[in-house]
């Protein structure tokens, strides 16, 4: 063992209920940076090369700073942890939820979602040969898991719907924990006042993360009237310009749709909206390839944001901040609200959203995406912590939320 792990340790005695296991963290970055094409051929069956170099370095710097987060909020020492895995970000997953726990939790028992099931197995074992943490996979469906595993955990984690986190919720103990992490709309709002070249760049990069496929793309493109001319003009141009490839392809701006769902809510979505479409609306299943689609409409007829993972911008003119604010006050963005994006100018449209989001200003949601962090918005549809009965909507950081909510209980 290395002078600075061992100093690392002793740092942390004390503060982090098992310091011994910020070494076997510190293999798992290791082998992260040493072995990265072998973790890249694995998270480039279901995901891009571009948004699995981001997952990546997202890992990494969440194991870094992981001891000195768990000694921050300085969470009680649990025994058991049950967590329901998302289907995407697998990797940056596996350590939010799984590793970095482990420095307050004595063992965690994990289900991966049925789409990936085969690509989490693999990372599984490929990773708990260099970890070696009582970090267990259970390969069941999810009525066992809950029968069989949730009972005896203290916490429980939920990546997915939230009908699914609803039912699961209702039947676990007053005394278990249970986090929800669901998916926000993200509304990602252009002002009169925006650098279009920005926003459109920002837009496109933020919407194709994962070729569409991540919880941070937004749902629903607010443009102010009086600059959506010149914004859809420069956004059409651009997604002109982007190239179709392979997921291992580092070139390539977007790739196949890799959840079948996905493809045929999209289809499904486009066929019904077609008069909307003024860019792209082709799809080829043979090649699973959705083309980056441009729907435009205007607030004034009203909106249903629709959320799945694709290529599509759903463009929607707005008259003034004022009404656009209004808006999204109201259903279904305050019940979805977790993150939001503005263009132009702080004023009062950002107050507002601030409410119930985070927010980031002439930048994406990528920018506050910190893995040591508390992440997310006040919707409940979006994310909540939930303890005898009681349902709080905030931002969730899993050792953050154990301290503040079973310590306190305890």
């Amino acid at each position: 063992m290395s002078l600075n792990l061992v100093r690392t340790e002793r740092r942390y005695a004390g503060k982090v209920s098992f310091p011994e296991r910020i070494r076997n963290l510190g293999d798992t970055i290791n082998f992260l940076r040493d072995e990265q094409s072998r973790i890249e051929d694995l998270l480039t069956e279901i995901s891009d090369r571009r948004s699995v170099s981001y997952e990546l370095r997202s890992a990494i710097s969440t194991l870094e700073g992981a001891a000195e987060e768990v000694a921050t909020y300085n969470p009680p020492r649990l025994d058991r942890l049950a967590v329901f895995m998302p289907s995407n970000v697998l990797l940056y997953s596996y350590v939010l939820y799984l590793l970095v726990p482990s420095l307050f939790v004595h063992r965690t028992d994990f289900r991966p979602s049925s789409s990936v099931k085969s690509q989490a197995v693999r990372l599984h074992r490929m990773l708990h040969e260099v970890h070696g943490l009582p970090v267990m996979l259970q390969g069941v469906s999810q009525t066992r898991f809950v029968q069989d595993i949730v009972p005896s955990a203290e916490v429980v984690v939920f990546t997915g719907a939230y009908q699914n986190a609803e039912e699961i919720k209702g039947n676990l103990r007053g005394d278990q924990l249970f986090l929800f992490l669901g998916q926000g709309l993200n509304p990602f709002i252009v002002t009169a006042e925006a650098n279009l070249d920005l926003a459109v760049r920002d837009a496109i990069a933020i919407r194709l993360l994962n070729s569409g496929q991540d919880c941070l793309g937004p749902d629903v493109f607010f443009v102010e009237r009086c600059v959506l001319s010149d914004f859809v003009t420069k956004l059409k141009k651009e997604l002109e310009r982007l190239r179709f490839g392979d997921y291992r392809d580092p070139e390539a701006d977007y790739g196949p749709i890799y959840y079948d769902q996905a493809l045929d809510l999209v289809s499904l979505y486009l066929r019904r909206n077609h008069a909307s479409i003024i860019h792209g609306g082709s799809i080829d299943f043979r090649l699973k390839k959705i083309e980056p689609t441009v729907l435009l409409g205007d607030l004034r007829d009203g909106i249903k944001p629709v959320e799945f993972f694709s290529p599509v911008f759903n463009v929607v003119a707005y008259p003034d901040e004022g009404t656009l604010g209004r808006v999204l006050q109201r259903s279904p963005f305050s019940e979805r609200a977790m993150g939001a994006s503005v263009y132009g100018n702080e004023g009062e449209l950002t107050k507002l959203l601030q409410r119930k989001h985070v927010v980031t200003v002439n930048t994406t949601l990528l920018s506050v995406d910190d893995g040591n962090k508390p992440f997310g918005g006040y919707g409940r549809m979006a994310s909540y912590v939930s303890l005898g009965g009681r349902t709080n909507a905030q931002p969730i950081l899993l050792s953050q939320a154990v301290s503040d909510f079973l310590r306190t209980a305890g």
